[in-house]
């Protein structure tokens, strides 16, 4: 499996890292609203983090 799939899934990874640490930070200001939504950015990052890694390790295994 190339690096470069395997960049691109820790960068999905990363994104998510940074939405909830923005999200904590809203929260820290009292911008309850704002950490809402970026708590659901942070989700969705998570969650086609998630996604795409299974994708390529569904790939790495397949049978050639």
């Amino acid at each position: 499996m190339p690096t470069t799939q395997h960049s691109a899934a820790a960068e999905r990874h990363m994104q998510a890292a940074h939405a909830h640490q923005a999200a904590a930070a809203s929260h820290q200001q009292n911008d309850h609203l704002g950490a809402h939504e970026q708590s659901k950015l942070a989700q969705e990052h998570s969650r086609e983090a998630h996604q795409y890694s299974e994708r390529l390790a569904k790939e790495e295994h397949k049978p050639e």
